[in-house]
């Protein structure tokens, strides 16, 4: 797949790595669809980019909104070739805390619909747009990337909810893949480890040594441009198919 010309639709793409996907796409001559919440900075992020892309305010966990979403930007550019999934949250909580308290399930709840079930909604609807695309020259007709997280293999104190959102994520890829072979589309999963993204926000300098220091190497914290490189290789190789691919520095929490 050229990511020249490409066609790309990418939630959480207003900031972070979803900001740098479409960043990405722009910068080397294709198009974005950018869904994010309506109180994200969509609107000027993507008149920042230009022309080339659009924003469409959508809440992934509302079925209404994702369809009206993914449906505009099919409608606005023609067709979608890669969807890139990058919304998400990261709440922490103990299943019991050192007070005694559970685990609000609310928040369990929540945590699933927004990363594992907003995720596969959104892909579900994007893939049905991409089959109608004409094949390349080995029947290929779209790319969704879904992004996990190292919390996913290796999730940490407070991160069950989260853990369980991102391991969902990366186990359904290669059924996600086989599913989707017949129809030319390829699905991969990317692991981020240790960005720096707004989940960041507010981490003293202290604390971003100790958590650079955690790579192997190198020593320094992941950005949207690493994250935006790797989904642009995904796109260019399409012989990587149905696999889970870390991005992390070696690191191992």
């Amino acid at each position: 797949m050229r990511i020249e010309n490409a066609v790309g639709l990418v939630t959480g793409g207003a900031s972070g790595l979803g900001g740098g996907a479409a960043r990405m796409l722009t910068e080397r001559g294709g198009t974005v669809g950018i869904l994010d919440l309506p109180s994200s900075d969509g609107e000027a992020f993507a008149a920042a980019l230009g022309e080339r892309a659009v924003f469409v305010p959508c809440d992934v966990t509302d079925e209404g909104q994702a369809e009206a979403a993914v449906a505009t930007v099919a409608e606005r550019f023609g067709r979608i070739d890669v969807c890139v999934n990058a919304a998400g949250i990261s709440p922490a909580a103990r299943v019991l805390s050192r007070k005694g308290e559970l685990h609000p399930l609310d928040v369990f709840r929540r945590t699933l619909e927004v990363n594992l079930v907003g995720t596969f909604d959104v892909l579900r609807r994007a893939v049905a747009v991409m089959e109608r695309n004409d094949p390349g020259e080995h029947g290929e007709r779209g790319l969704v990337v879904n992004v996990s997280s190292a919390a996913a293999l290796e999730g940490q104190v407070g991160q069950a909810a989260y853990a369980a959102s991102k391991g969902g994520i990366a186990a359904m890829t290669l059924p996600l893949a086989r599913d989707l072979a017949l129809h030319g589309i390829r699905v991969m999963t990317i692991c981020p480890g240790i960005m720096d993204t707004g989940m960041l926000a507010g981490t003293d300098e202290k604390r971003r040594a100790a958590l650079m220091d955690l790579h192997v190497f190198p020593k320094r914290l992941g950005t949207p441009a690493d994250f935006a490189q790797l989904v642009g290789a995904f796109m260019e190789n399409e012989l990587i198919n149905g696999e889970v691919v870390r991005l992390d520095a070696a690191t191992r929490l």
